[in-house]
């Protein structure tokens, strides 16, 4: 798998508020963990959206990898020219930075927002331009992902098209990892 389609739950859905959000540090441990053996299988692109949550801690974390090893490069795409316009200064300036650091950025549709048809335009272009996707959702916690979900479990129906699906369960046991690789090891005394 070349190019990787990430996306999930936005991050109020996470209840993830800011930088320092000890979730947020367990999301980046598992995304760097699950990324780097992507490159190691091949990964050449993580092609992921400009939401607010994991689509932008994939970004930042695939970026931070390349500067690390060289590899992933990383792909912002938008489904609409709008996107973010309607969101506070502090996200539309992160949104604007992460777009300028990606390796490539450009909005599916050239229209401000429409309508949702839009939206599903973006969903035909990522499953078009990427070998499978990394989707942090869980099937019992719906939200915003459950959309993209769909589209790809229907999409698996024609094509093959692999799908690693990081639930709650998974995202518990990389805390419980995370923790772990935080303690001083106690065989160093």
């Amino acid at each position: 798998m070349e190019r990787v389609w990430i996306t999930g739950y936005r991050s109020y859905e996470l209840g993830v508020y800011g930088a320092q959000d000890p979730k947020l540090k367990v999301i980046k441990y598992l995304l760097d963990h699950t990324l780097r053996r992507y490159v190691d299988d091949g990964l050449r692109w993580v092609i992921t959206g400009g939401q607010l949550g994991v689509e932008q801690w994939a970004l930042e974390t695939a970026l931070a990898i390349k500067a690390d090893i060289g590899l992933p490069k990383a792909a912002m795409m938008l489904p609409f020219a709008d996107f973010g316009q309607k969101w506070n200064e502090e996200n539309q300036g992160h949104l604007a930075a992460l777009k300028s650091q990606a390796d490539f950025s450009a909005s599916v549709t050239s229209a401000t927002y429409q309508s949702w048809r839009q939206l599903q335009a973006y969903q035909q272009f990522m499953l078009g331009h990427t070998d499978g996707a990394i989707l942090i959702y869980d099937t019992e916690q719906e939200g915003k992902p459950k959309y993209d979900y769909d589209i790809i479990t229907k999409y698996q129906e024609t094509r093959p098209y692999p799908l690693e699906l990081i639930d709650f369960y998974t995202l518990q046991d990389a805390a419980n990892e995370y923790e772990e690789s935080q303690r001083p090891d106690q065989w160093d005394e």
